[in-house]
């Protein structure tokens, strides 16, 4: 159903010059640039290779990975170069505990430990990304992982730090947008351009950070264009299910509608002083990608570049412009630092029917955090902070099934932590209050506002150099969101009707964490054990109930339990002067069930222009949850010299077969990968890097149980990336 486009989103066209080969050229440009500049030095791609030592800047204590009581894992360096993906859910997919949403090549959050959507929080430098991605399963992140300089993943609940929208962790990526201290020399940055089979992958970025000659003006730069086509599947787009004799085999080979275009940029500048520092930076992130599903209606060959997928294709325009102001200062007397932080975000997604405009969702949001970090009161180091937000939110058209709402939130925290001998104790408190005021002439329930608090309690004990076990108790609070609360009508990317309860109540999830930690020369190993459970849980459930074929969901609530498990071991098991020879393995395992007795009886009504079909189902209050990542193992073999590195590993995805009522089960399968590269570091410090990624070698049929798509679109198949990096 089309409407004429509003008159936001059609003043704000992509910028004319990221669609030009200008943009290519300035990627390739930069890196001549800084060529020029002679010093001497190790090169930037030469990082710190112990990933733990790397200080959290999540954290506003800034303790490296090492020394942090809470789990976390970080991604830097060789590491994150090797991870990078169009989305940041696959980019962060392989790390312990860690796994991903699909639903296509360009959408993907993340899923920390069975927990994703409005649970996991997606952070930029410690602000809130400020797009709309908890709203639908097919909006992506508005986050370009490959011009992150770091990405650190907080396992568990970070309600603590980020508020109601954390409970089941946080990603935070650190671009390093706004500077925030002098450069080691006068100009520093990378680039990249690559190049992929499976896809047709056309990637060009570059990022330049320079200090100006009276050393006070330090300015930042970044750019990005790519381009993808439809990409290469093993078989046939449609899953075909035992006994189902109608099935049409449908498209074959390559996944219709699946192409995606992104651009991102940003332009920033600090004035750095002797005790502090005070910036700002504007940037912008556009994309269009398609929605895959529609494999009956395109032959095997579509057009690449997803422009002419027909009437029937949907895709998707996302359009992000964001401004941010930073500032900081060292040396308070009794406080160590105070740290401030702004940012605006303007955000408008289109969807697409064919070349028709479908639904528009816009959305600005104003954000401001306030750390201030204290040292040795009464023994103990810590953090006062206050956070407050305000989005503005609305959906345009026939399709929207999400009412206009105004959010706020404003949360008040501290932190601490304090050294007993061998034992670090860790307490921290939030008290946040959570409001959504709506449009009542849309919405199907009253404006609703949430108290929500949050206590937290840890523990580190060093047993010995060597080892050291961790402890973990969390109380953590989350409001419902405006989505669960007032959905109401068709959901067009889950082929579903959706229906929220504007009753819904604060849920409540009280866990408790074991974990170990042991390194000796050249291994280590880490493993933890958790349990989560939650009072008056939040989920989608499946009514049974379909009108017109097509599925009727509700929001609604009941008690739920999570537990599992995870471990990751490295060993660099031999040195030589041929080189250093590392396994890398690793496990997780999540169970998530409903724990509550009996049925829940729910009325609701499916809209049909001007009349409505009334339908009431009972929802089982106990059962599995739907869409719980299977569990997994993983195993790479690694080797590098001074000049070359190369890994070949797998990871087995088991079936899950333990599936909530109405959903089918999933069968598992192995993704094997590889990599080399070679890297010269020039006398002048500079250096450069070719590389060849390889995907899904076994060319193997992958369906994620946590994809909406998982029936209508596979993973791709093997896909071959090559390209060169260049550090200066």
């Amino acid at each position: 159903m089309a409407f004429p486009q509003s008159r936001r989103s059609a003043r704000r066209p992509m910028p004319r010059a990221l669609r030009s080969p200008l943009f290519l050229a300035l990627a390739l440009a930069l890196p001549a640039v800084a060529m020029a500049q002679d010093r001497n030095q190790d090169p930037r791609h030469d990082e710190v290779k112990d990933l733990d030592r790397v200080v959290v800047s999540a954290s506003p204590l800034q303790r490296n990975a090492e020394d942090l009581i809470r789990p976390v894992e970080v991604l830097g360096g060789e590491a994150l170069d090797n991870a990078k993906a169009n989305s940041l859910g696959e980019t962060v997919g392989r790390l312990p505990g860690v796994q991903a949403s699909y639903f296509g090549p360009g959408v993907g959050r993340p899923i920390i430990r069975g927990l994703d959507g409005a649970r996991v929080q997606v952070l930029s430098d410690g602000l809130s990304a400020g797009d709309v991605s908890t709203v639908s399963v097919d909006h992506a992140v508005s986050i370009e992982p490959f011009l992150a300089d770091q990405i650190e993943v907080l396992k568990g609940p970070a309600t603590l730090l980020y508020g109601s929208g954390a409970i089941g962790g946080a990603v935070n990526v650190v671009e390093g947008r706004v500077p925030a201290a002098v450069t080691a020399e006068p100009i520093e940055g990378r680039a990249e351009v690559r190049f992929g089979t499976g896809n047709r992958e056309k990637t060009a970025m570059a990022r330049m950070d320079a200090t100006a000659a009276n050393g006070k003006l330090v300015f930042h730069i970044d750019g990005l264009h790519r381009e993808t086509g439809d990409y290469d599947i093993p078989g046939y787009a449609e899953h075909a299910h035992e006994g189902d004799d109608d099935h049409e085999p449908g498209a074959r080979g390559r996944l219709p509608n699946s192409f995606v275009r992104t651009d991102a940029g940003a332009f920033g500048v600090s004035y750095i002083g002797e005790r502090g520092h005070l910036g700002m930076a504007a940037s912008l992130f556009n994309t269009r990608y398609g929605i895959p599903g529609h494999a009956h209606a395109h032959d095997d060959h579509d057009d690449d570049h997803g422009d002419e997928h027909g009437e029937e294709s949907v895709s998707i325009r996302m359009d992000q412009r964001r401004t941010e102001l930073r500032g900081g200062l060292r040396e308070l007397g009794i406080f160590d630092s105070l740290r401030v932080k702004l940012s605006n975000t303007d955000y408008t997604h289109t969807e697409y029917e064919g070349d028709e405009v479908g639904t528009v969702f816009e959305s600005d949001t104003l954000e401001a955090r306030v750390e201030l970090v204290h040292l040795d009161w009464a023994g103990w180091d810590g953090a006062f902070g206050v956070q407050a937000s305000q989005r503005d939110f609305k959906a345009i058209g026939d399709e929207a099934f999400v009412p206009a709402s105004e959010s706020r939130d404003t949360g008040l925290f501290w932190i601490g932590e304090r050294a007993f001998g061998a034992v670090k104790l860790e307490l921290g408190a939030r008290y946040d209050r959570n409001t959504i005021d709506v449009n009542r002439t849309e919405a199907i329930g009253p404006s609703r506002s949430f108290d929500a608090t949050s206590l937290s309690a840890a523990l580190r004990w060093n047993l010995s150099d060597d080892v050291h076990v961790s402890f973990g108790l969390d109380r953590a609070q989350r409001s419902p969101t405006a989505e669960e609360l007032y959905s109401y009508g068709l959901h067009v990317a889950t082929n579903s009707f959706e229906f929220g309860d504007p009753t819904l109540d604060v849920e409540t999830a009280n866990r408790a964490e074991a974990g170990l930690h042991w390194h000796r020369g050249g291994l280590s190993l880490g493993a933890s054990l958790y349990y989560v459970d939650f009072d008056d849980y939040v989920y989608l459930a499946d009514t049974g109930i379909a009108d017109d074929d097509i599925p009727a969901r509700v929001w609604t609530q009941s008690d739920a339990r999570f537990t599992g498990a995870e471990f990751d071991l490295k060993w660099t098991f031999l040195e030589n002067a041929a080189g250093n020879w590392m396994l890398h393995a690793f496990g997780d395992i999540v169970r998530g069930r409903l724990t509550g007795s009996g049925t829940r009886s729910v009325d609701f009504s499916v809209p049909h222009g001007d009349h409505t079909h009334d339908y009431t189902a009972d929802i089982a209050l106990g059962g599995n949850l739907p869409r719980i990542a299977p569990a997994r193992f993983g195993a790479e073999l690694r080797w590098s010299n001074a000049h070359w590195r190369a890994g070949l590993g797998a990871v087995r995805y088991f079936d899950q077969d333990r599936v909530a009522e109405f959903e089918e089960s999933s069968d598992g399968y192995t993704l094997v990968n590889a990599d080399i590269a070679w890297h010269i570091d020039r006398a002048n410090g500079n250096a450069f890097e070719l590389f060849v990624n390889a995907n899904n070698l076994l060319n193997e049929e992958a369906r994620p149980h946590t994809s909406f798509l998982k029936d209508l679109a596979p993973l791709p198949g093997r896909n071959v990336s090559f390209g060169v990096r260049m550090f200066f």
